[in-house]
């Protein structure tokens, strides 16, 4: 009877280890589809293109209708003509990478910076008592407000624009790391520690591995706060040093009173910024997501 009791757990316990060892099996044997171009054409390139054809077509009976005056709203022929006058110019690829270079390397030295401060706040109470309610104040204000600061201490050059980057993207990607990190499941820290990963192995092995779907969202708000504050900065501040980035352009035509380039560089801000998260941010979330089994795995 005894040895009846003491085989029944153990034929139970076997009998789930088989049940897991065939579910992995099952997972294993998962054939990978490659989805039909069809299929990514129609439900990924399709809708955004007819979504700025709407745009485009309620433009053009808006400015046909002639609701406003031409000068106020040009029609997308007119901002075309605005388009390839900088082409034929020449100036075009000059302007948008003047603002592109800025851009990615003061959100670059904002990760630098950003990512640290992050780590520090999270795992040390005190500096997060300390610090963490200024991130947040930091982050809630406008990047616009810096930029006058930003020039009367370093001058109206280059150091100003990225002054200006910094404090609005660091603040940023230092909350995104915080938030990530506060994810992380206890018992990951506790297993990192049994393992000897303490100190900045820990940091690099465990926390930014566990919190990298929160870090990575901290990265795409921080280029957003990144290009927001450059357009600002280049807004407001004017030197022959700096050159013609977008935020210039976009003020000289305000100034000239183009509104069909005014219309011109609000729209290559626009593409700008969207490209940079479909061609950087999106590809690498979809990754992550991917290998943590949070997406569907197709090719």
């Amino acid at each position: 009877m005894a040895s009846t009791e003491t085989t029944a757990p153990a034929a139970r316990a076997a009998d789930d280890l088989k049940g897991v060892e065939a579910g992995l099996d099952a997972l294993d044997t998962v054939q990978v589809q490659r989805t039909p171009l069809g299929q990514v054409l129609r439900e990924k390139v399709l809708p955004p293109v007819l979504g700025v054809l709407l745009v485009l077509a309620v433009w053009q009976i808006v400015y046909s209708a002639h609701v406003t005056p031409s000068y106020k709203l040009p029609s997308p022929l007119d901002v075309w003509h605005s388009l390839t006058d900088l082409w034929y110019a020449g100036t075009l690829f000059s302007i948008i990478w003047t603002s592109v270079w800025r851009g990615i390397s003061g959100f670059l030295a904002a990760v630098v910076i950003g990512t640290p401060i992050g780590l520090v706040v999270a795992r040390v109470k005190f500096v997060r008592a300390a610090v963490g309610p200024v991130l947040s104040g930091l982050q809630s204000l406008p990047s616009v407000a810096w930029v006058p600061a930003a020039v009367i201490w370093l001058g109206i050059n280059d150091q100003a624009m990225y002054a200006v980057i910094l404090l609005g993207a660091v603040p940023s990607i230092a909350n995104g790391l915080i938030s990530g990190i506060d994810q992380v499941p206890p018992l990951f820290l506790r297993a990192g520690r049994t393992l000897g990963a303490t100190g900045l192995r820990g940091a690099r092995h465990i926390l930014l591995p566990a919190a990298l779907p929160g870090y990575l969202s901290g990265l795409k708000q921080g280029w957003a706060f990144s290009w927001r504050s450059l357009m600002a900065a280049e807004l407001i501040a004017s030197s022959p040093d700096l050159g013609i980035g977008l935020g210039r352009y976009l003020e000289n035509q305000r100034d000239a009173s183009d509104m069909s380039g005014v219309l011109l560089g609000i729209i290559l801000i626009l593409v700008v910024g969207v490209a940079i998260d479909l061609l950087v941010f999106t590809p690498v979330e979809r990754y992550v997501l991917r290998s943590r089994g949070l997406l569907q795995t197709t090719r």
